[in-house]
Parts: C-alpha cells; structure tokens; sequence
C-alpha cells in the first residue's frame, strides 16, 4: 500500500506529527521481494520505520518510508531442550513475548513489555534487566533494499553490541529484515540476578517465567511513561562504559555512584544516575522535558517539537560532560 504526502504521527511514540512524501507498507516477504526487485535502486532517498519507538524525528522526511508489517509467529523446530520461534518483522515484541512465556519457552521474560516490533529488536539488539535479544536470536532474514534478494544473517553475522548491530552500521538502510528466529528453552532458567527482580519475583509466590514477566512489566509501569498518554521513546541514553581507571577515579569522587561490569572489561555507568545527579529528572522547557520518574526517559508533554526535544537532549549531553568528563551516546535514532 502506498501513501502520499502522510502525516507519521501514529509511527512514531513521541507522537510528532510530522509528514513523509511517501510512506509504503509491505505486508508479506514475496510481494517486498518484488516491489524492492522492482523499484529498488531507484527508490531515492528512503527510511525503514517500525512502531518508531526508538526515532526522533526533527523535521518532515522529504523520501518514502518503507514501513515492514509482516506478520506470523510460526513453531520452526522443537526437541526436549529447546524451541526454535520466528517472528514475522513486524509482530509486536510483547505479543510475541506473551506468547512464548504462556507456552512455557523461556529466554524473552525479561524483555517483557518493551515497546516495538521483532524486526526492530534485531536492528536494536534490545535488552533489560540483564539479558538482550542477542542471546536469543539465531537468524535474521532479510531482503536486499536495492534488489530484493534474501539473505540470511546468523547471529554471528549480525555483530550484535550494547543496543547495537550490523544493521545500525555497516548495513543501516541497505536491508529490509523481514523475520527472525529465536531459539527458546524448553526447560528454562530464569535470569532474575538483576536489581530487586528475584525479590519480587519471589513476593508472588514462585520463580517461575509468569511471575519474572509480572515483575518485570510492574517494574517498567512504574518507572515509564505509556506513549499513548505521554510522548516518549524509552531510554534515550546509553549507558555510558569507561575505563577502570575511569571508574575509579569517578568512584572516589562521587561514593555513591552505581558501577557495574561490562562484557568488554570496563565499567558501565548508569546514565539515568548522572542525568539525575545534574539536576534533570522532571525538568521541563516549554513542552520538552524529563521524566519525573526515570531521568533516562525525554518526554513530550504534547506540542514539542522534535527539534525542541533535540536540544533538550543536547543540553543534557553538556551538562553531564562538564560534570563528569563523560559524553552521553543517544540509544534514540535521530532523523
């Protein structure tokens, strides 16, 4: 389906009203394969968007969107140990979420209630509570943006990093994902070594996959805000990773200040603990502000402009840097 001249204000969470020239909707693998076969190399200008949980949008997108909607979640493979699932692009994550914990399969309970969709958790490589996408995922289909070919990225090929992948690199723009499959646990493990979640996990009675889902979703509820009631796009930030050094230093100046382990060796800072510690947690300029429950979250309290929330943001980057010699990395995707 193709539209002219559309306003994107449903596909995106900060709830811009914003226009694209053209916006084109690819419901199946088959006919995406043919319109990119087609009209690929001459498409000009283009942006792949899903729900737009994670875009900021500064001004109108003079091009077309491709906007992948595939849908389905199919069985693949089953043995004792494991499942294989995939998810069609454009399945929202917490459907498919739902789905797997209500069948037992474990290894998504964490990233429950994540906003969404499963093509844009592979581009992402989202992650919470201590686990990410990554650790699932074992292929990621796709369609070549100028021919239409498939290809098909092992979890290997995809070099997924902290909110991080191929995708959003080498290849940003060059691949429409269409599917992606995730091996799940038969017999699974729960993961609730993160923050308080064995705790209140355990305060419903049992560990059990239900319960880690429950007190990860009450968790989020508290501290984010719904998009369909306040603009926002989640964590704006990333958490920031130094050196040893870096952080021992930090440590001796600021006691208080959370440090945990990286995989690469460093220490991983949590932003929201410096954005708060400068002041910024549910301040407000004109309609752009933070959160007052989470000072990761950048909201729009309803006619800011993506520009206005652009420089809020920017503010913020300098204020932390001034304070703590540390340059904050947008987990946001800026338009």
């Amino acid at each position: 389906m193709i539209q002219e001249n559309i306003s994107l204000k449903k596909y995106n969470t900060f709830g811009l009203n914003i226009k694209a020239d053209r916006l084109i909707t690819l419901r199946d693998e088959k006919n995406a394969a043919r319109f990119l076969e087609r009209n690929g190399e001459k498409a000009g200008k283009t942006l792949i968007l899903g729900s737009g949980s994670n875009i900021l949008f500064t001004d109108d997108f003079h091009g077309t969107v491709i906007h992948p909607d595939m849908g389905g979640i199919t069985l693949e493979e089953s043995t004792e140990d494991y499942v294989i699932v995939s998810a069609g692009a454009g399945v929202i994550w917490d459907d498919l979420v739902e789905i797997t914990v209500s069948r037992g399969l474990g290894g998504l309970e964490n990233l429950s209630y994540i906003p969404g969709t499963c093509g844009a958790a592979a581009v992402q490589n989202i992650g919470a509570y201590g686990c990410e996408a990554k650790d699932t995922i074992t292929r990621v289909r796709a369609l070549g943006m100028k021919d239409g070919l498939v290809r098909e990225f092992l979890n290997s090929d995809c070099r997924f990093g902290y909110r991080d992948s191929i995708f959003k690199n080498e290849l940003k723009g060059q691949y429409l994902i269409t599917r992606v499959c995730f091996r799940l646990s038969a017999r699974p493990s729960l993961n609730v070594g993160y923050g308080s979640l064995k705790e209140e996990t355990g305060k419903m009675g049992a560990h059990s996959l239900e319960n880690v889902r429950k007190a990860v979703i009450n968790a989020r509820k508290t501290k984010l805000p719904e998009p369909s009631q306040i603009g926002n796009a989640g964590s704006f930030f990333k958490n920031p990773v130094v050196s040893g050094s870096m952080a021992d230093e930090l440590k001796t100046k600021y006691p208080s200040m959370p440090l945990f382990s990286d995989p690469s060796g460093k220490m991983k800072i949590p932003a929201a603990w410096l954005i708060e510690k400068c002041g910024w947690k549910g301040k407000r300029i004109g309609d752009a502000g933070i959160y007052e429950n989470h000072a990761l979250v950048i909201v729009n309290h309803g006619k800011a402009s993506g520009k206005e929330l652009l420089d809020l943001s920017e503010k913020m980057i300098r204020s932390v840097h001034e304070e703590f010699g540390i340059i904050l990395e947008r987990e946001v995707q800026v338009i």
